[in-house]
């Protein structure tokens, strides 16, 4: 009789990354004093007492109880798009919205909507592990970008017109990017844009961590200033990080109508519709937790220096790339594979990171820091855990 076998697109695929690392750190005495986990990118701080309140409120209404709108709740709809209107300094509509469980499904989504099994989409090199495996598992083929350690990460355009050459659907770039931190800038994303809707491609931009830009950035970019930029442009974006409720599951889709239909076609039958209580909490909290966005904004930039300052005077290590949430790290170990290292650092040092060979092709020189989960005090403490 015949063996029934799982579908072999998700069987090659290798366990998930967080809990593979964070086993290593079992073996840990504790010798070098408490574990620091830089691996998985939480907040390492609480979420406002505003903010508990009303997620406490909106579940605990019969009316959060029923199904919501495929789309979103319209309360969040259109909080979020005069958010983006602001930020961004120009006009951005609910109809040009779609709210997701997170901004993995917003991906998910997305490329559902974009591409179909056999095609190919194209991700820099390295990636953001969960956008790899999501096209793996949906039989979709993946073309890498270059991008230059030299030069702080940021894709090669000419690496990308070759990409967009062999025909992919989209180009998918993280900004400010997982995993190496880097800030990619508005010109350089407009390059992009252009190239991709000059070969007929869509551009998919990940802005996960958006909100912990310098205050003084200015808007990220001005790709929605485009005309016909809904042709073209896709951004994603996480309520997680901004307001420290990653166990709530809710993200974002900006585009335009078209396909925010389509991704409403992929929802119906994925989820229906985002969690509700958290949509209610969040379409109230964006306008009045806009002070405390910001003072979080700059601890996050406090942390980011007090990294440099530890690496500065540890030999052997350094930083290749680093903002927002994360630095990617060169370690001083050689040819040893970056699962050896991050695997000796969490069992000997008690520090969880993620190696840099989860990220994509010859990247085992680097280590991905989430320094975003540790205070000024801990993050000191590394100077000599590192040695």
């Amino acid at each position: 009789m015949p063996l029934a076998h799982p579908n072999p697109l998700v069987s090659r695929l290798s366990p998930p990354p967080i809990p593979s690392v964070v086993a290593w750190a079992r073996d840990y005495d504790g010798g070098k004093g408490p574990l620091i986990d830089l691996s998985q990118a939480v907040p390492g701080y609480p979420a406002h007492p505003e903010m508990l309140r009303l997620l406490g409120e909106a579940a605990a209404s019969p009316a959060m109880t029923g199904y919501g709108a495929i789309e979103g709740e319209e309360a969040l709809r259109k909080a979020y798009a005069a958010h983006m209107s602001d930020v961004y300094g120009t006009s951005v509509a609910a109809a040009n919205v779609h709210i997701t469980s997170g901004c993995n499904q917003a991906f998910m989504c997305s490329t559902i909507a974009l591409a179909k099994s056999g095609e190919t989409i194209a991700l820099t090199n390295p990636f953001y592990f969960n956008h790899e495996t999501t096209l793996s598992m949906l039989g979709i083929g993946r073309v890498l970008v270059d991008c230059d350690a030299a030069k702080g990460f940021l894709p090669s355009l000419a690496s990308a017109e070759k990409a967009l050459l062999s025909g992919v659907r989209a180009l998918a770039v993280v900004t400010p990017n997982n995993p190496t931190g880097a800030v990619y800038p508005p010109a350089l994303l407009r390059e992009l844009f252009h190239l991709c809707r000059k070969y007929g491609a869509w551009l998919i931009l990940d802005e996960t961590y958006r909100d912990f830009l310098p205050a003084d950035a200015g808007a990220p970019h001005d790709l929605l200033s485009i005309e016909g930029w809904d042709e073209t442009l896709v951004l994603l974006y996480s309520f997680s990080k901004s307001f420290c409720i990653p166990g709530h599951r809710l993200g974002a889709i900006t585009a335009g109508p078209r396909i925010v239909g389509e991704i409403a076609k992929i929802m119906d039958n994925m989820q229906i519709c985002a969690p509700r209580a958290a949509q209610a909490a969040v379409a109230t909290a964006l306008p009045i937790l806009a002070d405390w966005r910001a003072a979080n904004r700059l601890e996050i930039s406090r942390r980011a220096e007090a990294l440099k300052a530890v690496m500065a005077e540890t030999n052997g290590w350094s930083i290749a790339a680093i903002g927002a949430y994360f630095a990617f790290v060169r370690h001083p170990c050689g040819d040893l594979p970056s699962a050896k290292v991050a695997e000796r650092l969490a069992k000997e040092a008690g520090v969880i990171c993620i190696p840099g060979s989860y990220f994509g092709e010859s990247q085992d020189g680097y280590l991905r820091l989430a320094f975003a989960n540790a205070d000024v005090g801990v993050i000191g403490q590394l100077r000599e855990r590192l040695r």
